[in-house]
């Protein structure tokens, strides 16, 4: 299964742009989004942005990754417990 994780473009040069996401900073390339600009939240898999999206529809993507790793974090404190 591939995952695209949603990002805030936070600078372009050329077709390069850097996005943040919970204060990381990676670069990706635009080239797929070209009409990408400084603001936008973009899905980024692999180094590339693949697409455009809203806030709102990134906020809940990122609010769902959040209860999946407190799921994965109260699972894994269970396993330990009964070790």
């Amino acid at each position: 299964m591939c995952l695209a994780v949603p990002a805030r473009l936070i600078a372009v040069n050329d077709a390069i742009g850097t996005v943040e996401l919970t204060g990381a900073t990676r670069d990706c390339s635009l080239l797929l989004v070209p009409e990408a600009k400084v603001g936008d939240w973009l899905l980024v898999h692999a180094g590339f942005a693949v697409q455009i999206v809203d806030e709102e529809e990134a906020q809940k993507t990122l609010e769902a990754f959040k209860e999946l790793e407190e799921l994965e974090e109260a699972y894994f404190a269970g396993k330990a417990a009964h070790s």
